[in-house]
């Protein structure tokens, strides 16, 4: 389902406002019940109201309001801690689902999942977003996604609404790109509309490792409740979850760690820094240093424009790879870029943790497909730089891969679905 638990205090019947915030509090508590119960478990209406404090009869009638909507159905009997004739159990309707979408450098990726979590559908297409426009790259994201909504549609599964994460600051409410430097974008409106038309929850926008950490929280089997989340991608990103709840910091901008100094004097960063982590640490940085181009695939063929330099080699992915081939051969240059990246990462992680006072670090993206190799060395220099504040054993590889930002985006969704269920009232299944 979503990332993290709605809130327990939902209102209830007696909170002050009109009858009509009561009973949307109300319809929000009871879907919470249903969502919360687990695979396999399936909550009755007695079982809802004696959890919930509510009355049968009102059980009943906002059972029936999201049986309306579609969003949950009745499945067998359940005899299970009830008395005399079982009742109805209830579960999250499996033929509804979200869309969740990830636009990065080097690809574009959409997966749909039903509103328990479970990923359905997936398709990641390999291109060079740089230098090419929003409205290109939105194009191929939306020719992608019509394709799995097609499919999804074809299985008996209706999507809902979309969570699209991009790797760079966003304004969720303006669906506005504040600024992706790896992408060149800038003040970059999205058309959500015509990236996932016609869905009744609309798509809303997410920071890439934002929408990671969320899928990380969610999915972890630890259940750690504060951790760093570091995404590695050409880009280094980062999320900061505190009392198993995202922390984003004011402005929504907390978790900049690919913009964390670690090396004053250093090169300059895409986002127009010196000496940023991202600069060492991220996968052109890495491979420059390991001696290994690289490597790009072509953007989308229907752009209108240049989709990014010239000369294409093979994509990216080979190059990481050629990468992985030479660490397996002990390459001394490879080594040494990892171990590099390893370090300074360590630097960038151990300022963040004692600043914060988070014990756990889980790595993402390339990070974790690299983890055997950069683990001792980030250790190494946690250990160094910041003693006894992370654990050797609290560092941790991603429990989602490369799927975490398309998971935590339509995580996302499903959580404001479960916490405003009336948006779909009036959408008939």
């Amino acid at each position: 389902m979503a990332s993290s638990a709605p809130a327990a205090g939902t209102p209830e019947a007696g909170t002050p406002g009109s009858m009509g915030d009561v009973r949307r509090g109300n319809l929000a508590l009871v879907l919470g019940r249903i969502a919360l119960s687990g695979a396999g478990t399936h909550l009755t209406r007695a079982q809802i109201a004696a959890a919930t404090g509510l009355t049968k009869a009102s059980v009943s009638s906002l059972v029936l309001d999201l049986l309306d909507a579609g969003i949950v159905r009745e499945i067998g009997l359940n005899p299970q801690g009830e008395r005399g004739r079982p009742g109805v159990g209830l579960e999250l309707n499996p033929a509804r689902g979200v869309m969740g979408m990830e636009i990065n450098v080097d690809y574009i990726s959409a997966g749909v999942t039903d509103l328990a979590g479970n990923l359905l559908l997936q398709e990641t297409r390999e291109q060079d977003n740089r230098r090419v426009t929003p409205d290109s790259v939105s194009a191929a994201l939306a020719d992608l996604a019509a394709g799995l909504r097609d499919t999804a549609e074809a299985q008996g599964v209706r999507v809902l609404g979309g969570g699209l994460a991009v790797p760079g600051l966003v304004d969720a409410k303006a669906g506005t790109v504040i600024t992706a430097p790896n992408l060149g974008w800038n003040a970059a409106t999205l058309d959500l509309a015509v990236v996932l038309p016609d869905v009744p929850l609309g798509t809303t926008l997410f920071n890439e490792a934002n929408a990671a950490a969320l899928a990380e929280l969610r999915y972890r089997p630890a259940g750690d409740a504060d951790f760093l989340f570091v995404s590695g991608e050409v880009g280094v990103g980062g999320g900061l979850v505190i009392g198993s709840e995202l922390f984003t910091g004011p402005h929504g901008h907390a978790g900049e760690l690919g913009h964390v100094v670690v090396q004053p004097e250093g090169t300059l960063c895409s986002c127009g820094g010196t000496g940023c982590l991202e600069t060492v640490a991220g996968q052109d940085a890495i491979f420059g240093a390991a001696g290994i181009p690289t490597q790009t695939a072509p953007g989308p063929a229907a752009s209108g424009l240049a989709a990014g330099p010239a000369g294409y080699g093979p994509a990216r992915s080979e190059s990481l790879a050629q990468l992985l081939t030479a660490l397996a051969a002990r390459d001394v240059d490879a080594l040494g870029a990892v171990s590099r990246a390893g370090h300074y990462l360590g630097v960038a992680v151990a300022s963040t943790v004692r600043l914060l006072d988070i014990p756990s670090v889980v790595l993402g993206g390339h990070f974790a497909i690299l983890g055997e190799w950069i683990r001792p060395a980030l250790a190494e220099s946690l250990a160094r730089y910041a003693p006894g504040k992370v654990p050797a054993g609290n560092i941790s590889l991603s429990a989602v891969g490369q799927a975490g930002a398309l998971l935590g985006a339509a995580g996302s969704v499903v959580r404001s679905l479960v916490e405003a269920p009336h948006r779909l009232q009036d959408q008939a299944p």
